[in-house]
């Protein structure tokens, strides 16, 4: 079923931006065509920037958090001194993309595996809109942040002074996602993504031959006994109704020519996962005891190097549930998932929730007939066009709602013509 018929016939901001679609659809396959990685997105803030010069917003700052871009959009009125922010990922991910379409990545070893170029292309569709018809009573903040996909943009940018000199009341951001189809939207009032830690584990023995394990003390054992054991820590001391994931995803011991050869030391790499903070430090804790307990009984040491990354993401409840709310009325009751599951996987949107109210939403893309069914990071994901004006429009939703004009029966002003830019502001 297509976008379009999903689509309530009240959803004026969708019928507005599925006008320029096509425009929309050329920005998102250029900006998959030249992919960068976290903190290197010159060409895609320069392309933001150009298009939010052509789309007239009021005020471009660049240079925030290294390359990430602000954009402002003020309504017929300002009289409500409300601002809300809304955010999009603009980075790339450090993988070989194997499509064949004419957009593909044209940098070996980077593409666009998560749909960041969508979303930049969705708020670039919103920041249009909204200039062009300001049907609301306030500022729309529009945040470009780069490096999220393990560089921690968002919290770069906090600590450039985002919310400081951009002083929102809320902020807002949304992901799409392939598990869910076209036209649905999914959201819950509570935790959206897991907090995501890093661990690694040195593991120092005794090397030695092969043919004498006697004289050794052997880390490949060790580790082989450490990675089993850590595993009953989710299953003996985390409650059955919390989550928790330990994954040791790497192992790196020894030669692997040298067939006869014991190792001195191993290494293990791995991820946590958890949503509450509690449950966080009582597994950051017993993997210390583990991993120490076991190394000693085999002769070995241990030492565990655990690294907080990114915290939970965790929706404030009235902002969700005004986001629901917002959702519903585009797409209708039926295709907004009001209490979806929460994903074990994690988002540095979390820094700007622990700042500011706000909320985190899922936007289907899975077609029926596959177009853009592939999963997040996948060699062969791209992002499905079709969902380019519906998440504009769920963006602009949230402004045009969120800060109301006093006299709502007004009609929109249409502005088609941009007015001229104002000279972009680099802040680096």
């Amino acid at each position: 079923m297509a976008v379009t018929s999903r689509i309530r016939a009240h959803g004026r901001a969708f019928a507005h931006i599925a006008a320029y679609h096509p425009e929309l659809t050329a920005l998102r396959r250029d900006l998959h065509a030249h992919p960068e990685l976290g903190f290197e997105e010159r060409y895609t803030s320069q392309r933001v920037v150009e298009s939010l010069k052509v789309c007239g917003v009021d005020e471009i700052h660049t240079g925030i958090g290294k390359t990430g871009v602000v954009a402002m959009v003020r309504g017929r009125s300002t009289a409500s001194g409300r601002m809300i922010g809304l955010r999009a990922d603009m980075d790339a991910l450090p993988m070989t993309e194997h499509n064949d379409f004419a957009w593909k990545s044209s940098k070996p070893g980077m593409m666009h595996g998560c749909g960041h170029d969508g979303h930049t292309a969705m708020l670039v569709g919103a920041a249009r809109y909204l200039a062009e018809t300001r049907h609301f009573d306030g500022t729309a903040v529009l945040i470009f942040q780069p490096g999220e996909e393990g560089f921690a943009g968002a919290k770069a940018m906090i600590e450039d002074g985002l919310f400081e000199r951009f002083p929102v009341q809320s902020v807002f951001a949304m992901h799409n996602w392939p598990q869910m189809r076209p036209g649905t939207v999914g959201i819950n009032p509570g935790p959206m993504m897991a907090a995501a830690d890093r661990i690694t584990i040195e593991i120092t023995g005794k090397g030695g031959h092969g043919a004498h394990p006697y004289a050794t003390v052997d880390p490949v054992v060790v580790a082989a006994h450490i990675i089993t054991a850590v595993q009953t820590i989710v299953s003996r001391n985390v409650r059955a109704i919390d989550s928790a994931v330990i994954s040791l995803c790497a192992m790196q011991a020894g030669d692997p020519g040298a067939f006869s050869v014991i190792p001195g030391t191993a290494r293990l790499v791995g991820t946590v996962r958890t949503f509450n903070p509690e449950v966080q430090a009582m597994v950051e804790k017993r993997l210390h005891e583990v991993c120490s307990g076991v190394a000693l009984g085999l002769g070995a040491s241990a030492h565990l190097h655990y690294e907080r990354i990114y915290p939970a993401t965790i929706n404030t409840r009235d902002e969700a549930r005004f986001a629901m709310e917002v959702a519903q009325k585009l797409v209708g009751h039926e295709h907004v998932d009001r209490n979806m599951d929460p994903s074990m996987g994690a988002e540095d949107f979390s820094f700007m929730l622990q700042v500011k109210p706000g909320a985190y939403l899922r936007l289907g893309q899975g077609a029926e007939n596959g177009v853009g069914a592939c999963f997040l990071h996948n060699s062969r994901y791209d992002f499905n066009d079709d969902v380019l004006p519906l998440g504009a429009a769920l963006h602009a939703g949230l402004v045009e709602q969120g800060m109301p004009l006093a006299e709502e029966a007004a009609q929109p002003t249409l502005r088609h013509t941009p007015v001229s830019p104002n000279p972009v502001r680099s802040d680096a």
